[in-house]
C-alpha cells in the first residue's frame, strides 16, 4: 500500500500555512514519520479562518494530519543543539522561511549537511533561493498576481480575480513532495542528500504551461474569457433554465452531435463554426446560438441528452452538491479523522489509490507541542535533558497554547 511506502523515513517539518504543510502531509500520508516543529505561538496557519476547530483553523487541520507536534523556540540558544541531534538521524528537512533565515539560525543547508550528508533539505519560498526577488516574501494570492495567473481569470471588464482555492500553494506542495521523492531515490544510488529549491513562482508558471507557451509563440496576450478555454470551442459553461453546465464538444464528431442534440444542424456547415479554430474566432456568435437553446431546458435534461450522445459535460457544482457526488464515495476521497477532543473531522484524503488509502485511519493534526516530550525521547534525549530544556523555554509542551490563550 502507498500508505506505508515511506515507513522508516523521518521528516523534520519547519513549514507553515499551506505549501510546505501540503508536502509534508503527503509524505505522512505515505507512511513517513513527520515531526512538525512550531514556534511557541504556533504556526500562522492555525489563525486563518473561518472555519474553526476549537481554537485552531480548519485549514490547519486540513494540511497537518498525520504529523507529530514539537514546540521549539528557534531563537533560544539551546534550540540549535536540539535540532542538530534530530537532523543527525533525519532523512528529510523541509522549511518555508524567507531565504537566509534558516542560515542565520544556524540551520541552513550547509550546516545541516555537515552533520548529515545524506539529508534531503527542501527549501520552499515565494520566489526561490536566488535571483533579485529571493528576499521577498509572498503568499498564494501575491504569486497568482505576480506570475500572470490572475490575468487569465475572470470575465472581460471585471476586476482582477484569483482562484479562491490556494492552487499555487497546493501545487507547490506537490512539486516539493515530488522533488523530495526523486532525491530520495537518487540517494539510494549515491548515498548523498542535497538542497532542493522549490518556489511558488515556478509552480505558478508551471500551472500556466499552455497559456505561456501560446504567448511565447504568437505574442498575443491572453484575455479573460470566463469559463471558456482559449484554444478550443465549445469548451465552456452554458446557462440552462435552472443553472449552468460545462460542455466540451470541440472536436469534429462531438460538435456535430452537439448540434444534433440542440436541434441546430445548420451550425455544422456554417463557415464561422466549421472548425474549433473558427469557433474560437467567432466564440460570441457561437455562444449566442447555443445559449438560446440551452436556456430553454433544465440542466438535468441537457446532461442526460448530452451524455447519451457521448458529449463531455458536467453540472457546475457547488460544495453542497459536491458532498453528495457519488464519485467522492466511490473514490474514498472524503476522509474522516477522529480527534480526541473535537470528534470526527472530515477532510480531503490522499488522492492516489484513494479508496485504498481511506481504509486506513488518519492521525489528527497535532496540538501545539503535543509530542514534544515523546519525540525527543525517540532521539535519545533523557527525561532530565527534556525537563531542563523545558525549564529553559527552548522546548515547550502541550500546555503552551492554552497558557498563551489565557495570557500567562
Amino acid at each position: 500500500m502507498l500508505r506505508d511506502a515511506l515507513k522508516g523515513l523521518t521528516v523534520l517539518d519547519f513549514t507553515q500555512i499551506a505549501a510546505g504543510p501540503t508536502s509534508s502531509m503527503l509524505l505522512a500520508d505515505m507512511g513517513a514519520r513527520v515531526i512538525k516543529i512550531e514556534p511557541p505561538e504556533g504556526e500562522l496557519g492555525r489563525t486563518l479562518g473561518p472555519a474553526w476547530v476549537g481554537d485552531d483553523s480548519a485549514l490547519y487541520h486540513g494540511f497537518n494530519r498525520g504529523k507529530l507536534g514539537v514546540c521549539l523556540d528557534l531563537k533560544h540558544p539551546a534550540s540549535l543543539a536540539i535540532v542538530q541531534r534530530m537532523v543527525a538521524e533525519a532523512d528529510v528537512l523541509i522549511e518555508s522561511m524567507r531565504p537566509g533565515v534558516m542560515a542565520r539560525l544556524g540551520l541552513g543547508y550547509e550546516a545541516m549537511a555537515e552533520i548529515n550528508p545524506a539529508l534531503v533539505y527542501c527549501s520552499i519560498s515565494a520566489y526561490g533561493q536566488r535571483g533579485p526577488y529571493a528576499d521577498r516574501a509572498g503568499v498564494d494570492g501575491i504569486l497568482q498576481a505576480d506570475s500572470g495567473l490572475m490575468s487569465l481569470i475572470g470575465t472581460p471588464g471585471a476586476p482582477p480575480c484569483k482562484v479562491q482555492a490556494p492552487v499555487v500553494d497546493v501545487v507547490t506542495g506537490y512539486m516539493a513532495c515530488m522533488a523530495i521523492l526523486a532525491k530520495l531515490q537518487a540517494r539510494q544510488r549515491d548515498g548523498q542528500g542535497g538542497h532542493l529549491d522549490v518556489s511558488l513562482m515556478n509552480s505558478a508558471l508551471a500551472l500556466q504551461q499552455s497559456s505561456i507557451t501560446s504567448y511565447l509563440r504568437d505574442g498575443e496576450l491572453p484575455t479573460r474569457i470566463g469559463s471558456a478555454a482559449p484554444y478550443s470551442a465549445p469548451n465552456e459553461a452554458f446557462q440552462t433554465r435552472d443553472g449552468w453546465i460545462m460542455v466540451a464538444a470541440y472536436n469534429g464528431n462531438r460538435w456535430e452531435r452537439l448540434c444534433g442534440v440542440l436541434g441546430l444542424p445548420e451550425l455544422v456547415t456554417d463557415p464561422r463554426f466549421i472548425s474549433s479554430a473558427q469557433r474560437v474566432a467567432h466564440r460570441a456568435e457561437m455562444q449566442a446560438a447555443l445559449n438560446a437553446v440551452f436556456g430553454g431546458r433544465t440542466s438535468e435534461h441537457w446532461l442526460q441528452a448530452l451524455r447519451k450522445a457521448d458529449i463531455l459535460c458536467a453540472k457546475v457544482t457547488d460544495y453542497s452538491d459536491l458532498l453528495e457526488h457519488p464519485q467522492l464515495a466511490g473514490n474514498g476521497m472524503l476522509a474522516e479523522v477522529e480527534h480526541p477532543r473535537h470528534g470526527t473531522l472530515r477532510t480531503v484524503g490522499f488522492p492516489v489509490n484513494s479508496a485504498e488509502a481511506a481504509a486506513v485511519s488518519y492521525q489528527p493534526a497535532p496540538d501545539l507541542g503535543e509530542h514534544s516530550r515523546s519525540v525527543l525521547r525517540s532521539f535519545a534525549f533523557s527525561d532530565a535533558e527534556i525537563d531542563a530544556l523545558m525549564g529553559s523555554g527552548a522546548l515547550q509542551g502541550e500546555r503552551v497554547r492554552r497558557d498563551l490563550a489565557m495570557g500567562s
